[in-house]
């Protein structure tokens, strides 16, 4: 005859394990929100284009684009395609943590997709966004109500999230100012917000800084992510 009090103990840590389960769910979906800004890639690596995840719930959600990417989604092996399996980057401001998700995404009207089977993959401290390198000419100014000239610098490369940068220039951990630069000559100059997060110094008068962006204006941040993605399909066609 099997004790009741035996039972009664493993129902109790079947529900403890389910309910510990539930609650990893549950923390990892609190790392994505209404309004998060994420990277759209395909499986390989390719980026389709940047967007606003909105409404988040039980592994569905919006997305609404806000960048270009048709070059890439229009080639011919995905071209016509009715839904598509992607991963998304994304980045949590409140916590400044990097978050990878994968899903189904579906198009719809005015560049709103639906995406389904959505499913946070990993947390991760440090940002995960794909980055371009670049090398090229840019300018760093002082943050508005800031005083200080404009100076010279190289951006060695840029990602969705933030960007890595040259200069002779010192600046310190916490430092924000404003970062100018054309990532592409049709299109006009981006003027992006950065805070350093990381200093190398390179040498005895140079330096490398990681920076992040800050409250990008919504025509910037287009600008910027529209550039990102045809440089990208540039030095994709160089490779072919």
């Amino acid at each position: 005859m099997i004790n009741v009090k035996v039972l009664e103990i493993f129902k109790k840590a079947e529900e403890d394990t389910n309910e510990k389960g539930k609650k990893a769910v549950d923390l990892k979906e609190l790392e994505i929100y209404s309004g998060m800004r994420v990277v759209v890639e395909t499986p390989d690596g390719d980026m389709l284009f940047i967007g606003d995840l909105r409404d988040p719930y039980g592994g569905t959600a919006k997305l609404c684009q806000c960048s270009g990417g048709e070059g890439i989604w229009d080639r011919e092996r995905v071209h016509g395609a009715k839904q598509m399996h992607v991963r998304l980057r994304g980045y949590n401001n409140h916590k400044r943590k990097a978050v990878l998700m994968e899903g189904i995404i579906t198009p719809g009207h005015h560049h709103i997709w639906q995406i389904e089977k959505l499913t946070v993959i990993k947390v991760e401290n440090e940002r995960t966004f794909h980055r371009l390198n670049t090398d090229i000419n840019a300018v760093i100014a002082a943050a508005e109500g800031e005083n200080g000239e404009e100076r010279h610098c190289r951006l060695l490369n840029i990602s969705a999230g933030g960007a890595n940068i040259s200069s002779e220039y010192r600046y310190h951990k916490g430092d924000t100012f404003l970062l100018k630069v054309k990532l592409l000559e049709k299109e006009s100059e981006a003027v992006l917000y950065c805070e350093v997060l990381r200093v190398a110094e390179k040498g005895s008068s140079r330096f490398e800084y990681g920076c992040r962006f800050l409250e990008l204006a919504k025509a910037d941040e287009e600008r910027m992510a529209r550039g990102i993605s045809d440089l990208e399909l540039k030095e994709k066609e160089k490779g072919i």
